[in-house]
C-alpha cells in the first residue's frame, strides 16, 4: 500500500479493501473512512523514515557490517539496557524496508545491513499528511517530539518521562488525546460501541472508568449511551485518572457537557489492589478503560482486580491498540516505548511477551487467566488482518460470572 520510500513527494494510498465495509458496518462511516486509512498509512510511512533518520543518528547502522543482536549494539554503543525495546522496533522496521536482513539464532535476534539506507523526506510526507488531514499535525509533532529525545534516551542523558510527560510534553499528548484526531480516536469509538451493547439490557448502571486521561475516551462513551436512550440509566459514574492535571481537563469539560451526571472523580493505580483504594468488589456494571490496561506492570493482577469490582454479570471492556501479528512493528510504539511505564512490566511467553501492544490473541488469553468470561475483541481483526495489516484498533471484553453456590 505504501508508496516507494524515496518517492514521499508523490506518497499515494490505493483505495482501502471494499471488504473492510462489511466487517465494519456497525460503526459509523466517518469513523472508518477512506481519511483514516490513508493517515494510518502515511504515519506507518512518517514512522518508518524517522527509524531510518535515527538509526543513523544513534549510529547503530554504523555496526551492522556483521550479524548483530540487539545485545550487542547496546554494548557497543553504550545504550542504557532499557533502550533495547526501542532499538529492536527501530530495525524490525529497517527490515520492513529490505535495509536490514535479520535471522533467528536460537532465542537470538540477529540484523545484518543488506542495503543502502535511502534519505528520509519526511518535511514532504508531513505535508502529504497534513493534506489528507490536518489533524494528523497532533500525531506527526508528537512523533517527531518523541524522536528527537531518542539520542539522549539511549544514552542515559534523559528522562523520557520527565521530558515527554513534562511541560513540552503536555501541550502534545493533549492534542493527540482528542476526538478530532481520528488515527487516536478510533480506538474510543469502538470501546465505546461495545460497552453500550455489553449493558443495555442493565436497568441501571454504575461506571468506572479507568485511566481516563482528559477525558476524549468518556466523552465518546457518554455520547454513545445518549444515542441509544442509555444516558438516564445512568446511576454513578467514577472517572479515574493518576495524572492530576489530565483529570482536571476531564473534569472540566464533562461537567460542562454533562451537568445533571452523577460524576465522581478521582485517581486509581492498576497496580496498587483497587480495595485499598476505595474501589468496594462488585460495585460496578461496567469497567471501561482505553488505552490504559497495557501499562499494568502484572496485567493479569490489574485484569483481576477489574473484574473483582464488577457486579455478577458486568462487563469490563477495554479499547486498545492491538498489533494485528505478533512481533509486527507499528508506528504508535515510537511515541510511548521509550517512557518507563510501557516498558518497566512483567512479560509472559503466552499471555504478554512484549511490553506495550498486544495481540488480539494475547488478550483474549489474559482476560481468560484473569477469570473473565466471554472474552471476545471486536471487529474480526483475525479476519481484517489478512486484508489490512495495519488495522491496529480494537476493543477488547470479558464478563463477571459469578456462579451461584
Amino acid at each position: 500500500m505504501n508508496a516507494p520510500l524515496s518517492d514521499a513527494q508523490t506518497f499515494k494510498v490505493e483505495p482501502s479493501d471494499p471488504r473492510l465495509a462489511e466487517y465494519l458496518k456497525e460503526y459509523p462511516s466517518a469513523v472508518f473512512s477512506e481519511r483514516l486509512y490513508q493517515s494510518i498509512e502515511l504515519l506507518e510511512r512518517y514512522s518508518v523514515e524517522l527509524a531510518v533518520d535515527l538509526a543513523r543518528r544513534l549510529s547503530v547502522i554504523d555496526h551492522l557490517s556483521q550479524w548483530r543482536s540487539v545485545d550487542d549494539l547496546c554494548g557497543l554503543l553504550s545504550f542504557q539496557p532499557s533502550f533495547k525495546f526501542a532499538l529492536h522496533w527501530i530495525l524490525e522496521r529497517l527490515v520492513e524496508i529490505d535495509c536490514v536482513e535479520a535471522r533467528t539464532d536460537g532465542n537470538t535476534r540477529l540484523y545484518h545491513l543488506r542495503n543502502t539506507l535511502p534519505q528520509p523526506d519526511l518535511k514532504s510526507l508531513r505535508t502529504a499528511g497534513l493534506q489528507i488531514d490536518p489533524a494528523n499535525a497532533a500525531t506527526l509533532d508528537l512523533l517527531d517530539h518523541a524522536a528527537s529525545l531518542y539520542p539522549a534516551v539511549a544514552n542515559g542523558q534523559q528522562s523520557a518521562d520527565r521530558n515527554l510527560l513534562g511541560p513540552q510534553g503536555v501541550p502534545l499528548w493533549l492534542n493527540y488525546f482528542h476526538n478530532d484526531n481520528l488515527t487516536y480516536a478510533v480506538n474510543n469509538w469502538v470501546g465505546a460501541a461495545l460497552a453500550a451493547e455489553r449493558i443495555s439490557s442493565r436497568r441501571a448502571l454504575r461506571i468506572l472508568e479507568v485511566g481516563a486521561g482528559p477525558g476524549s475516551a468518556s466523552e465518546i462513551l457518554l455520547r454513545v449511551l445518549d444515542e441509544r436512550g442509555l444516558l438516564p440509566r445512568v446511576e454513578r459514574y467514577l472517572v479515574t485518572e493518576p495524572n492530576a492535571f489530565f483529570l482536571r481537563c476531564g473534569q472540566r469539560k464533562l461537567a460542562r457537557q454533562y451537568p445533571d451526571l452523577p460524576f465522581e472523580w478521582g485517581a486509581l493505580n492498576l497496580d496498587s489492589p483497587w480495595d485499598t483504594q476505595g474501589i468496594k468488589p462488585g460495585e460496578f456494571d461496567l469497567v471501561y478503560a482505553v488505552n490504559v490496561m497495557h501499562i499494568s506492570k502484572d496485567l493479569v493482577f490489574s485484569l483481576n482486580e477489574a473484574r473483582q469490582a464488577l457486579a455478577s454479570d458486568g462487563w469490563l471492556v477495554i479499547g486498545e491498540c492491538l498489533r494485528p501479528y505478533f512481533n509486527q512493528p507499528i508506528y504508535p510504539e515510537l511515541m510511548f516505548q521509550i517512557l518507563e511505564s510501557f516498558t518497566n512490566v512483567q512479560t509472559d511467553p503466552e499471555l504478554r511477551p512484549n511490553p506495550g501492544f498486544l495481540t488480539a490473541e494475547h488478550w483474549r488469553r489474559a482476560l481468560t487467566r484473569a477469570g473473565l468470561q466471554r472474552a471476545e475483541v471486536v471487529p474480526n481483526i483475525d479476519r481484517i488482518r489478512e486484508i489490512y495489516p495495519h488495522f491496529f484498533t480494537g476493543a477488547i471484553c470479558g464478563q463477571n460470572v459469578v456462579s451461584e453456590q
